[in-house]
């Protein structure tokens, strides 16, 4: 008797795991982790976009792995990171804002580093914080304006203090107290002589509004890809629905003209056997 007739062949290998077919939920997976990549600032836009072209193109497990080798795991450890876009992180270096018969400005994305210094000598300095990004929750901003202007605007949802004075200038620091108790705490301290130190929240502007927008083209950029991946399957459906229809309409043109033929010989066969027929009738009337 056979007992190893059901056994499997030990010839057949397993297929190994980065030949595997990747489905669309493992590449949603991998869509995810680079989304979190973009947010927290390890990937710029152009880069996001390719790799999720890349993403949306692999067809096996082996093809999405290169794509986050160079980051976080989804679930894996990350660096602590707060709701607003702030949390511990390296400290960045002191900056330094000079103007001398100039202008410096500092706005956009940035990281705000723990200490400040702007001068402002017959000139003008404008710090906006309004999309920056806190490594750590307090910033001290030192100021000195003479004869000078120094701007100041923080994001709405932050704590803005102030321990300066003017002499013969202005020194205008709006005060602001944030809801969150963790939130970053800026002091704007100096003095301005013969010029002018403001500093108040831009109303409408929070830390999460960047992060909102990042997330918010992200979302269209990947809603945009899976409409057009979409709609390149139907028009692939409907191509291989065009071409089947085409091939049945050959098929049946032929089966018919077949069978025209056999029932144009079968109708010549009756004619001729008729014919016949009477040959041999009109063969025993005379004969």
């Amino acid at each position: 008797m056979n007992l190893t007739k059901g056994a499997a062949d030990p010839r057949v290998r397993p297929v190994a795991e980065a030949d595997m077919r990747a489905s669309d939920a493992d590449r949603d997976r991998i869509a995810e982790i680079l989304r979190e990549a973009l947010a927290e600032g390890r990937l710029d836009a152009e880069e996001h976009a390719e790799r999720i072209d890349a993403v949306y193109r692999a067809k096996t497990m082996g093809e999405l792995a290169p794509i986050v080798r160079d980051l976080p795991a989804a679930g894996g450890p990350r660096p602590a990171e707060a709701d607003h876009g702030y949390g511990p992180a390296a400290p960045a270096a002191d900056q330094n804002l000079v103007a001398i018969f100039s202008a410096a400005t500092r706005k956009g994305r940035w990281r705000v580093p723990a200490r400040i210094n702007a001068v402002a000598l017959f000139g003008s300095v404008e710090i906006d914080l309004t999309e920056a990004v806190f490594p750590q929750q307090r910033v001290q901003i030192n100021v000195t304006s003479v004869f000078g202007s120094v701007e100041v605007r923080v994001p709405e949802n932050i704590t803005l203090r102030s321990s300066g004075s003017g002499i013969l200038g202005s020194f205008e620091v709006e005060t602001h107290d944030a809801e969150d108790r963790d939130a970053p705490e800026v002091v704007v301290n100096g003095f301005a002589l013969l010029g002018s130190v403001e500093a108040k929240p831009r109303r409408g502007a929070w830390i999460r509004d960047l992060r909102d927008r990042l997330r918010g083209e992200r979302r269209e950029r990947l809603e945009g890809l899976r409409a057009e991946r979409h709609e390149a399957m139907a028009e692939a459906w409907a191509e291989r629905h065009e071409r089947r229809g085409e091939a049945w309409a050959a098929h049946h043109a032929l089966r018919d003209e077949l069978r025209a033929e056999r029932r144009e010989r079968m109708d010549q066969l009756r004619a001729d056997r008729r014919e016949r027929r009477e040959e041999r009738r009109e063969r025993r009337r005379f004969g």
